[in-house]
């Protein structure tokens, strides 16, 4: 297992800058997600790890071994592609076994390494069949195990659930997740979908619309303590207050206009506590809502329900506050007979602690 490292690297594609002098390390051995938008460059970035396009400038590093100029076939690195890129007139059996085919490798080992893999995949019920005579998943499925059967040293999957339902795609994550477990192989996991990313990875990279790294660091981290705005809107959901910081030595508010004023938890950041203007964020989930005003929170507002989205785990409500700010609340649904109902255009309150409020610059 080698980690890859990318040094000062750009790139420019009809005379369009994509992302210029990125720096950025994938330790070896882990499940590492590249998160963000459509367009951000995250597709090209893999195609530079894969050797498929050309960096303009900088270096990429394969363990301490400069592969910037090495060609595709000498990397010991593969790519899962989202439409998966199957041989359509070849069996499950040959397209899996392809890379090995052609390395001339003896066709007894060629055969064991296959239905070995097979097996753990679930397809060997499958092994005669052409890739048209297979669900969406079970293509998935074969195209990881063509990719990991010569045993590369980095996993690199292009958004390759994008085309399949919610229900399989998170049945095929966990899959994912349990394959890397036991490959122990470095994988690298593009996507603009922020589930995913949350779900599969150990460390996470977000890009940013202009092609930046807008923050590194694990799921947990970036989703509790963005480092700015778009990080905190693009990875989940969360509410943003414009406002004014009120800091004094033992204490810390946070005003808002038409709203009042807020407590929160003295800045650490001080380049944060010394802006007199700020954004406050706070995620749905860490707030509270009830009919009736709630003792033991920092803070409490209230507000007329405008909207209630119901999906089975959660309820989601859509609160509209003096101000004519609209703020969302999401609600787990843990009782079947809840001790409230709230419903459309009820007075609520909602509640919420100084900890859980995130400071970020305007």
């Amino acid at each position: 297992m080698r980690n890859i490292c990318l040094k000062n690297v750009s790139k420019i594609k009809n005379g369009n800058v994509i992302f210029d002098n990125i720096s950025l390390e994938i330790p070896s051995g882990e499940f590492f997600a590249l998160l963000g938008p459509s367009g951000c460059g995250k597709t090209t970035l893999l195609r530079l790890i894969a050797g498929l396009e050309k960096v303009d400038s900088g270096r990429i590093f394969l363990g301490n071994i400069d592969i910037t100029n090495e060609p595709v076939h000498k990397r010991k690195i593969n790519v899962v592609f989202q439409n998966y890129a199957l041989f359509p007139h070849l069996s499950v059996f040959d397209n899996v076994a392809y890379s090995l085919t052609i390395q001339k490798r003896d066709k007894e080992d060629i055969s064991y390494k296959v239905y070995k893999l097979l097996k753990a995949f679930h397809l060997e019920q499958h092994v005669n069949k052409r890739p048209s005579e297979l669900s969406g998943g079970q293509q998935q499925r074969v195209a990881i195990a063509r990719a990991i059967i010569s045993e590369p040293e980095v996993l690199l999957l292009d958004e390759p659930l994008a085309a399949l339902d919610f229900k399989l795609r998170e049945k095929l994550l966990i899959e994912l997740i349990d394959l890397q477990d036991k490959l122990l192989t470095t994988f690298v996991y593009v996507t603009h979908d922020q589930f995913e990313a949350l779900t599969v990875a150990d460390h996470m990279a977000i890009m940013n619309p202009n092609g930046k790294l807008a923050q590194i660091g694990t799921p947990k981290q970036i989703y509790e303590f963005p480092n700015s705005t778009f990080v905190a809107q693009f990875v989940g959901n969360t509410n943003i207050f414009d406002g004014k910081l009120l800091l004094e030595e033992s204490d810390a508010k946070f005003e808002v206009e038409g709203l009042g004023t807020f407590t929160i938890v003295h800045p650490q950041n001080s380049r944060i506590a010394s802006l007199n203007e700020a954004i406050m964020s706070i995620r749905p989930e860490k707030i509270f809502i009830s009919k009736k005003p709630v003792e033991n929170f920092s803070n409490t507002l209230t507000g007329i329900v405008s909207s209630i989205v119901y999906t089975g785990r959660s309820t989601l409500y859509e609160v509209i506050l003096n101000n004519r700010m609209k703020l969302q609340v999401f609600e787990q649904n843990e009782e079947h007979f809840p001790q409230e109902t709230i419903d459309y255009d009820d007075q609520v309150y909602l509640s919420w602690q100084k900890e859980n409020v995130i400071l970020l610059e305007g």
